[in-house]
Protein backbone atom coordinates (compact mmCIF):
# COMPACT_ATOMS: atom_id res chain seq x y z
CA UNK A 1 0.00 0.00 0.00
CA UNK A 2 2.55 2.60 0.55
CA UNK A 3 4.64 1.66 -2.91
CA UNK A 4 1.11 2.48 -3.56
CA UNK A 5 0.64 5.43 -2.81
CA UNK A 6 4.64 6.34 -4.09
CA UNK A 7 3.54 5.86 -7.08
CA UNK A 8 0.61 7.87 -7.23
CA UNK A 9 2.53 11.00 -5.69
CA UNK A 10 5.29 10.61 -8.09
CA UNK A 11 5.68 13.87 -10.00
CA UNK A 12 7.22 12.25 -12.81
CA UNK A 13 3.96 11.32 -14.00
CA UNK A 14 2.48 13.25 -16.46
CA UNK A 15 -1.40 14.44 -15.13
CA UNK A 16 -4.39 13.04 -17.53
CA UNK A 17 -6.04 15.95 -18.92
CA UNK A 18 -9.87 16.47 -18.38
CA UNK A 19 -12.28 15.06 -20.65
CA UNK A 20 -15.02 16.17 -22.69
CA UNK A 21 -17.06 14.33 -20.22
CA UNK A 22 -15.42 15.40 -17.57
CA UNK A 23 -16.38 19.30 -18.18
CA UNK A 24 -19.68 18.64 -19.68
CA UNK A 25 -20.33 17.04 -15.72
CA UNK A 26 -18.64 20.13 -14.27
CA UNK A 27 -20.90 22.68 -16.18
CA UNK A 28 -24.05 20.34 -15.48
CA UNK A 29 -23.76 20.43 -11.54
CA UNK A 30 -22.59 24.55 -11.74
CA UNK A 31 -25.86 24.73 -13.92
CA UNK A 32 -27.85 22.82 -11.70
CA UNK A 33 -26.17 24.59 -8.56
CA UNK A 34 -27.06 28.07 -10.00
CA UNK A 35 -30.46 27.14 -10.99
CA UNK A 36 -31.37 25.86 -7.75
CA UNK A 37 -29.87 29.22 -5.85
CA UNK A 38 -30.75 31.35 -8.18
CA UNK A 39 -33.95 32.29 -6.85
CA UNK A 40 -32.48 32.91 -3.20
CA UNK A 41 -30.04 35.22 -4.76
CA UNK A 42 -32.80 37.07 -6.47
CA UNK A 43 -34.77 37.64 -3.27
CA UNK A 44 -31.69 38.80 -0.89
CA UNK A 45 -30.55 40.61 -4.03
CA UNK A 46 -34.10 42.77 -3.97
CA UNK A 47 -34.34 42.97 -0.36
CA UNK A 48 -30.77 44.45 -0.27
CA UNK A 49 -32.29 46.90 -3.28
CA UNK A 50 -34.86 47.95 -1.70
CA UNK A 51 -33.43 48.89 1.67
CA UNK A 52 -31.10 50.89 0.18
CA UNK A 53 -33.64 52.53 -1.89
CA UNK A 54 -35.54 53.27 1.18
CA UNK A 55 -32.43 54.45 3.74
CA UNK A 56 -31.75 57.08 0.73
CA UNK A 57 -35.24 58.58 0.01
CA UNK A 58 -35.73 58.70 3.61
CA UNK A 59 -32.88 60.35 4.33
CA UNK A 60 -32.95 62.78 1.77
CA UNK A 61 -36.85 63.37 2.62
CA UNK A 62 -35.69 63.87 6.79
CA UNK A 63 -32.36 66.45 5.61
CA UNK A 64 -34.93 68.41 3.30
CA UNK A 65 -37.51 68.62 6.36
CA UNK A 66 -34.94 70.01 8.58
CA UNK A 67 -33.59 72.01 6.12
CA UNK A 68 -36.56 73.56 5.46
CA UNK A 69 -37.93 74.05 9.32
CA UNK A 70 -33.92 75.55 9.75
CA UNK A 71 -34.59 78.10 6.84
CA UNK A 72 -38.30 79.10 8.05
CA UNK A 73 -36.76 80.01 11.25
CA UNK A 74 -34.74 82.28 10.15
CA UNK A 75 -37.10 84.03 7.69
CA UNK A 76 -39.03 84.31 10.62
CA UNK A 77 -36.15 85.79 12.70
CA UNK A 78 -35.54 88.30 9.63
CA UNK A 79 -38.97 89.32 9.21
CA UNK A 80 -38.96 90.82 13.45
CA UNK A 81 -35.89 92.28 12.33
CA UNK A 82 -35.97 95.97 12.37
CA UNK A 83 -39.14 96.06 14.40
CA UNK A 84 -39.58 97.17 18.09
CA UNK A 85 -39.68 93.44 18.88
CA UNK A 86 -37.00 92.23 16.76
CA UNK A 87 -34.71 95.00 18.48
CA UNK A 88 -35.40 94.13 21.95
CA UNK A 89 -35.95 89.77 22.19
CA UNK A 90 -34.55 88.88 18.85
CA UNK A 91 -30.82 88.48 17.83
CA UNK A 92 -30.68 87.83 14.01
CA UNK A 93 -27.19 85.99 14.42
CA UNK A 94 -27.97 84.52 16.82
CA UNK A 95 -31.02 83.11 15.82
CA UNK A 96 -29.18 81.95 12.64
CA UNK A 97 -26.38 80.34 14.80
CA UNK A 98 -28.31 78.39 16.94
CA UNK A 99 -30.72 77.32 14.08
CA UNK A 100 -27.74 76.18 12.02
CA UNK A 101 -25.81 74.15 15.24
CA UNK A 102 -29.83 72.59 16.12
CA UNK A 103 -30.38 71.72 12.38
CA UNK A 104 -26.83 70.00 12.25
CA UNK A 105 -27.31 68.28 14.87
CA UNK A 106 -30.99 67.03 13.98
CA UNK A 107 -29.17 65.98 10.39
CA UNK A 108 -26.44 64.14 11.73
CA UNK A 109 -28.22 62.37 14.22
CA UNK A 110 -30.61 60.98 11.69
CA UNK A 111 -28.69 60.30 8.80
CA UNK A 112 -26.81 58.29 11.82
CA UNK A 113 -29.77 56.21 12.68
CA UNK A 114 -31.16 55.70 9.24
CA UNK A 115 -27.77 54.17 7.56
CA UNK A 116 -27.38 52.68 10.49
CA UNK A 117 -30.52 50.72 11.11
CA UNK A 118 -30.16 50.15 6.99
CA UNK A 119 -26.47 48.36 7.41
CA UNK A 120 -28.12 46.37 10.69
CA UNK A 121 -30.64 45.16 8.13
CA UNK A 122 -28.66 44.35 5.40
CA UNK A 123 -26.92 42.22 7.21
CA UNK A 124 -29.54 40.39 8.69
CA UNK A 125 -30.65 39.42 4.96
CA UNK A 126 -27.41 37.74 4.55
CA UNK A 127 -28.04 36.27 7.81
CA UNK A 128 -25.15 37.25 9.55
CA UNK A 129 -25.48 37.16 13.15
CA UNK A 130 -25.71 40.08 14.67
CA UNK A 131 -24.70 39.76 18.47
CA UNK A 132 -21.05 38.94 18.33
CA UNK A 133 -21.39 42.37 15.98
CA UNK A 134 -23.48 44.35 18.23
CA UNK A 135 -21.72 43.41 21.44
CA UNK A 136 -18.03 44.38 20.17
CA UNK A 137 -19.67 47.75 18.99
CA UNK A 138 -20.86 48.48 22.42
CA UNK A 139 -17.46 47.44 23.54
CA UNK A 140 -16.31 49.93 21.53
CA UNK A 141 -18.62 52.56 22.40
CA UNK A 142 -17.83 52.08 25.87
CA UNK A 143 -13.89 52.29 25.03
CA UNK A 144 -14.37 55.08 22.67
CA UNK A 145 -16.53 56.49 25.28
CA UNK A 146 -14.08 57.00 28.39
CA UNK A 147 -11.35 57.45 26.12
CA UNK A 148 -13.24 60.80 24.50
CA UNK A 149 -15.11 61.46 27.89
CA UNK A 150 -13.96 65.10 27.67
CA UNK A 151 -14.72 65.49 24.79
CA UNK A 152 -18.21 63.60 24.93
CA UNK A 153 -19.51 65.68 27.64
CA UNK A 154 -18.70 68.84 25.73
CA UNK A 155 -20.25 68.14 23.10
CA UNK A 156 -23.54 67.14 24.98
CA UNK A 157 -23.42 70.36 27.38
CA UNK A 158 -23.31 72.40 24.02
CA UNK A 159 -26.46 70.20 22.60
CA UNK A 160 -28.24 70.89 25.77
CA UNK A 161 -27.07 74.62 26.15
CA UNK A 162 -28.40 75.09 22.45
CA UNK A 163 -31.51 73.31 22.79
CA UNK A 164 -32.42 74.90 25.63
CA UNK A 165 -31.34 78.59 24.95
CA UNK A 166 -29.44 79.16 27.60
CA UNK A 167 -27.07 82.04 25.75
CA UNK A 168 -26.86 83.25 22.10
CA UNK A 169 -24.72 85.37 19.96
CA UNK A 170 -24.58 88.84 21.67
CA UNK A 171 -25.42 88.47 24.99
CA UNK A 172 -23.24 89.10 28.08
CA UNK A 173 -22.67 85.97 30.05
CA UNK A 174 -20.89 84.74 33.21
CA UNK A 175 -19.56 81.67 32.67
CA UNK A 176 -17.63 81.04 36.11
CA UNK A 177 -14.40 80.48 34.22
CA UNK A 178 -14.56 83.71 31.84
CA UNK A 179 -16.90 86.54 31.37
CA UNK A 180 -17.77 88.48 28.43
CA UNK A 181 -20.02 88.96 25.02
CA UNK A 182 -20.43 85.66 23.33
CA UNK A 183 -19.70 85.66 19.71
CA UNK A 184 -20.04 82.12 18.65
CA UNK A 185 -21.94 79.48 19.90
CA UNK A 186 -20.38 75.79 19.02
CA UNK A 187 -21.25 72.19 19.76
CA UNK A 188 -17.98 71.58 21.85
CA UNK A 189 -16.38 75.60 22.61
CA UNK A 190 -18.39 78.65 23.10
CA UNK A 191 -15.90 82.12 22.55
CA UNK A 192 -16.56 85.28 24.67
CA UNK A 193 -14.83 88.49 24.36
CA UNK A 194 -13.48 89.60 27.31
CA UNK A 195 -14.04 93.72 28.69
CA UNK A 196 -10.61 94.26 27.12
CA UNK A 197 -10.96 92.90 23.80
CA UNK A 198 -9.88 89.31 24.57
CA UNK A 199 -11.48 86.23 23.24
CA UNK A 200 -12.20 83.00 26.11
CA UNK A 201 -12.24 79.74 24.35
CA UNK A 202 -14.51 78.19 27.07
CA UNK A 203 -15.23 74.38 26.96
CA UNK A 204 -19.08 73.35 27.34
CA UNK A 205 -18.24 70.64 29.47
CA UNK A 206 -16.81 73.12 32.18
CA UNK A 207 -19.51 75.22 32.34
CA UNK A 208 -21.02 74.67 35.80
CA UNK A 209 -23.45 77.53 35.68
CA UNK A 210 -24.51 80.66 33.57
CA UNK A 211 -25.03 84.13 34.04
CA UNK A 212 -27.29 85.61 31.30
CA UNK A 213 -26.81 89.33 31.67
CA UNK A 214 -28.79 89.98 28.30
CA UNK A 215 -32.03 88.00 28.99
CA UNK A 216 -35.35 89.82 30.35
CA UNK A 217 -34.68 93.24 32.33
CA UNK A 218 -31.72 94.80 34.11
CA UNK A 219 -31.65 97.34 36.94
CA UNK A 220 -29.79 101.09 36.84
CA UNK A 221 -29.22 101.90 40.51
CA UNK A 222 -27.55 105.47 41.73
CA UNK A 223 -26.85 106.78 44.71
CA UNK A 224 -27.22 110.00 45.60
CA UNK A 225 -25.00 111.42 48.73
CA UNK A 226 -26.64 115.02 49.84
CA UNK A 227 -25.80 117.25 53.34
CA UNK A 228 -27.81 115.98 56.37
CA UNK A 229 -29.15 119.16 56.35
CA UNK A 230 -30.81 119.56 53.06
CA UNK A 231 -34.82 119.59 52.24
CA UNK A 232 -35.76 116.05 51.46
CA UNK A 233 -39.15 117.12 49.84
CA UNK A 234 -37.00 119.46 47.95
CA UNK A 235 -34.34 116.51 46.62
CA UNK A 236 -37.34 114.22 45.91
CA UNK A 237 -38.84 117.08 43.79
CA UNK A 238 -36.01 117.93 41.32
CA UNK A 239 -34.93 113.62 41.19
CA UNK A 240 -38.48 112.96 39.87
CA UNK A 241 -38.26 116.15 37.37
CA UNK A 242 -34.60 114.38 36.46
CA UNK A 243 -36.23 111.42 35.50
CA UNK A 244 -39.72 112.26 34.15
CA UNK A 245 -37.56 114.81 31.84
CA UNK A 246 -35.23 111.66 30.77
CA UNK A 247 -38.32 109.04 30.29
CA UNK A 248 -38.98 111.23 27.58
CA UNK A 249 -35.83 112.54 25.64
CA UNK A 250 -34.23 110.19 23.02
CA UNK A 251 -32.76 107.31 22.85
CA UNK A 252 -33.35 107.12 26.90
CA UNK A 253 -37.17 106.73 26.82
CA UNK A 254 -36.58 102.73 24.69
CA UNK A 255 -33.49 101.88 26.94
CA UNK A 256 -35.67 102.70 29.73
CA UNK A 257 -38.66 99.69 30.75
CA UNK A 258 -40.01 101.44 33.53
CA UNK A 259 -39.81 105.06 35.53
CA UNK A 260 -37.17 106.22 37.46
CA UNK A 261 -38.18 105.66 40.87
CA UNK A 262 -36.60 108.19 43.92
CA UNK A 263 -36.78 104.90 46.33
CA UNK A 264 -36.02 106.68 49.72
CA UNK A 265 -33.09 106.96 52.33
CA UNK A 266 -30.57 104.33 52.22
CA UNK A 267 -28.67 105.81 54.84
CA UNK A 268 -28.48 108.52 57.52
CA UNK A 269 -25.25 109.67 58.66
CA UNK A 270 -24.07 112.67 60.89
CA UNK A 271 -23.13 115.20 57.82
CA UNK A 272 -24.56 112.94 54.74
CA UNK A 273 -27.85 111.16 53.48
CA UNK A 274 -27.99 108.77 50.84
CA UNK A 275 -31.30 108.47 48.39
CA UNK A 276 -31.29 105.98 46.09
CA UNK A 277 -32.99 106.34 42.84
CA UNK A 278 -33.49 103.04 40.81
CA UNK A 279 -35.18 102.53 37.22
CA UNK A 280 -35.78 98.72 35.01
CA UNK A 281 -33.67 98.62 31.83
CA UNK A 282 -33.31 96.98 28.42
CA UNK A 283 -30.48 94.17 29.48
CA UNK A 284 -27.24 95.18 29.05
CA UNK A 285 -28.46 99.19 28.88
CA UNK A 286 -28.38 99.18 32.50
CA UNK A 287 -24.17 101.27 33.01
CA UNK A 288 -24.94 103.68 30.58
CA UNK A 289 -28.71 104.60 32.15
CA UNK A 290 -26.46 105.13 35.38
CA UNK A 291 -23.80 107.44 33.83
CA UNK A 292 -26.45 109.21 32.09
CA UNK A 293 -28.93 109.48 35.32
CA UNK A 294 -25.49 110.93 37.21
CA UNK A 295 -24.87 113.24 34.59
CA UNK A 296 -28.19 114.78 35.00
CA UNK A 297 -29.17 115.14 38.99
CA UNK A 298 -25.48 116.70 39.30
CA UNK A 299 -26.26 119.81 36.71
CA UNK A 300 -30.03 119.79 38.29
CA UNK A 301 -28.60 119.96 41.53
CA UNK A 302 -25.98 122.81 41.15
CA UNK A 303 -29.23 124.85 39.51
CA UNK A 304 -31.13 123.86 42.30
CA UNK A 305 -28.55 124.92 44.84
CA UNK A 306 -28.82 121.40 46.34
CA UNK A 307 -25.07 121.21 48.17
CA UNK A 308 -23.74 117.19 47.60
CA UNK A 309 -21.42 115.84 50.34
CA UNK A 310 -17.87 117.09 49.13
CA UNK A 311 -19.23 120.54 47.58
CA UNK A 312 -17.22 123.89 49.03
CA UNK A 313 -20.15 125.57 51.52
CA UNK A 314 -22.34 128.19 49.82
CA UNK A 315 -22.12 131.56 50.81
CA UNK A 316 -25.46 134.05 51.16
CA UNK A 317 -25.24 136.70 48.67
CA UNK A 318 -24.07 140.02 49.79
CA UNK A 319 -21.44 138.52 52.50
CA UNK A 320 -17.89 138.91 51.09
CA UNK A 321 -15.96 135.17 51.69
CA UNK A 322 -14.05 134.90 54.66
CA UNK A 323 -10.43 135.05 54.78
CA UNK A 324 -8.76 131.49 54.39
CA UNK A 325 -5.54 132.98 56.69
CA UNK A 326 -7.47 134.46 59.35
CA UNK A 327 -7.71 130.93 61.37
CA UNK A 328 -3.82 130.67 60.81
CA UNK A 329 -1.47 131.26 63.61
CA UNK A 330 1.61 134.05 63.48
CA UNK A 331 4.95 133.51 62.66
CA UNK A 332 6.92 132.31 65.37
CA UNK A 333 10.56 134.01 66.25
CA UNK A 334 11.79 130.38 66.87
CA UNK A 335 11.49 129.71 63.01
CA UNK A 336 14.36 131.92 62.58
CA UNK A 337 17.60 130.31 63.53
CA UNK A 338 19.37 133.69 63.76
CA UNK A 339 17.00 134.91 66.34
CA UNK A 340 17.91 135.77 70.18
CA UNK A 341 15.01 133.17 71.00
CA UNK A 342 16.55 130.42 68.76
CA UNK A 343 20.13 131.19 70.07
CA UNK A 344 18.63 131.14 73.77
CA UNK A 345 17.23 128.07 73.53
CA UNK A 346 19.58 126.14 71.55
CA UNK A 347 22.04 123.87 73.80
CA UNK A 348 25.52 124.18 75.10
CA UNK A 349 27.89 122.99 72.67
CA UNK A 350 30.47 120.93 74.93
CA UNK A 351 34.01 121.94 74.61
CA UNK A 352 36.76 120.76 72.71
CA UNK A 353 39.01 117.85 74.25
CA UNK A 354 42.48 118.80 75.05
CA UNK A 355 45.17 116.43 73.64
CA UNK A 356 48.20 116.13 75.87
CA UNK A 357 51.83 117.52 74.02
CA UNK A 358 53.77 114.70 75.34
CA UNK A 359 52.18 111.94 73.70
CA UNK A 360 54.00 110.22 71.01
CA UNK A 361 52.76 109.02 67.95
Amino acid sequence: MFLSVLSAADPTEEPTPPSLQDAQESATNAASWVEQNWSTWLSIGLRVLLIVVIAVALRIAVRRTITQFIDRMNRTAQAVDGTALGGLLVNVERRRQRSQAIGSVLRSVASFLIVGTAALMVLGTFQINLAPLLASAGVAGVAIGFGARNLVTDFLSGVFMILEDQYGVGDTVDAGVASGEVIEVGLRVTKLRGDNGEIWYVRNGEVKRIGNLSQGWATAGVDVTVRSDENLDRVRTVLAEVGEAMSKDEPWNERLWGPIEVLGLDSVLLDSMVVRVSAKTMPGKALSVERELRWRIKLAFDRAGIRIVGNPPLQPDGEPAADPTAGMAPPSAYANTSSPQSQSASPIAPPPAVVPSNVTK
